[in-house]
């Protein structure tokens, strides 16, 4: 057993609310996923989704009394987007929100489709005072110090301060979740160089550097490209949805086709299966490092709540990891260090900065 099951102040662990009809698998991997981060971890998760389908699957892990159930009939699709946190206000992600809004649970997760739960999410949760627009962050396979990656995703369309936001966003995930004290902060444009870039990354970028010495502070060391993103060299990088979900698939799409051709430079003849056999350690470390699952899940940021989006495509390790991140984010009170750094007054200086840049 970890330490998960207390909290920072040495009160009860967070609740985390798993949405168990979402992803391409079914319940019977969340419920699996739930168990485990119950067993080994001493997580508190509370399972939303239709009771008759996970009682039965409860019963096979021999679990009935190990995590409960809270009943929602309905759920969304994987290929519903926006609307349906309008058209299903009883699917188990808003059930999910509804714990969280009651204090009945801290944080949800979710391997649902992406564009539904970050719209029902949004809609129940809101954002926390001051912030214009939550963001999706992602964790980049960098090491023992990982590169947080937003928006990757939530805002196609993004204003400079919205940008400004979410490295303060990002700076908050990076402190709670990996312990940084520091964040070095990059902003994503097609040049190293000061004025790279189109205007929203020109604006962003003077802005950034303007408000860098205002409380709470940001270390911004300029800009980044897209060959940076898993050099290490900064561990928050900021731009816009529409441009971080292409660069975030882009080295997902890279990761994977640099390990199929390896698997088949590995298996290409009986001295390689040898070779291979001698480094499968550390063959299985890298896998593990680079393999999206060990990092939990994308975390939606900016509302009054923890959501972690798991991969769709997620098996019960992959929930685990997601219910693991979820209780140390909001164990570590990460709506309150976002609402310490992004608050009613440093929007307003955000503001008055950026209309003194204003062309």
């Amino acid at each position: 057993m970890t330490g998960a099951s207390a909290g920072p102040d040495g009160g009860a662990a967070p609740v985390i609310a798993l949405d168990a009809m979402g992803g391409d698998h079914g319940p019977a991997e969340a419920v699996r996923g739930a168990v485990a981060a119950v067993r080994a971890h001493g997580l508190r998760v509370v399972l939303v989704g239709r009771r008759a389908e996970l009682i039965p699957i409860l019963d096979e892990l021999d679990a009935l009394g190990e995590v409960p159930v809270a009943h929602a009939e309905d759920t969304l699709a994987m290929n519903e987007g926006a609307l349906a946190s309008w058209r299903r206000p009883r699917s188990s992600v808003a059930v999910a929100c509804k714990l969280i809004r009651q204090g009945d649970a801290s944080a949800l997760v979710s391997a649902g489709s992406t564009g539904g739960v970050v719209a029902t999410s949004t809609v129940r949760l809101r954002t926390q005072p001051g912030v214009l627009r939550a963001a999706l962050a992602v964790t980049l396979p960098t090491g023992d110090r990982p590169t947080i990656l937003l928006d990757a995703g939530a805002n196609a369309d993004a204003k400079p301060e919205m940008l400004v936001q979410f490295a303060h966003l990002g700076a908050a995930y990076a402190h709670t979740a990996y312990g940084v004290a520091s964040p070095r902060v990059g902003m994503l444009t097609i040049g190293a160089e000061p004025g790279k870039g189109n205007r929203l990354a020109r604006k962003t970028s003077e802005l950034l550097t303007a408000t860098a010495e205002d409380a709470p502070g940001l270390d911004f060391r300029g800009n980044v490209e897209g060959h940076d993103l898993l050099a290490g060299d900064v561990d928050v990088v900021v731009t816009d949805g529409f441009t971080g979900n292409v660069a975030l698939k882009s080295v997902e799409g890279a990761v994977r086709f640099a390990f199929d051709q390896m698997r088949g430079a590995l298996t290409s003849s009986r001295m390689a299966k040898a070779g291979a056999l001698l480094q499968r350690k550390a063959l299985r470390e890298l896998r593990d490092r680079l393999d999206s699952e060990s990092y939990g899940g994308a975390v939606l940021l900016g509302l009054n709540g923890t959501v972690v989006i798991a991969h769709g495509a997620s098996r019960a390790r992959g929930i685990e990891r997601a219910c693991l991140l979820a209780s140390d984010l909001a164990g570590g009170r990460i709506v309150d260090q976002i609402r310490r750094r992004v608050g009613t007054a440093h929007r307003s200086t955000w503001l008055s900065r950026l209309s003194q840049h204003d062309d």
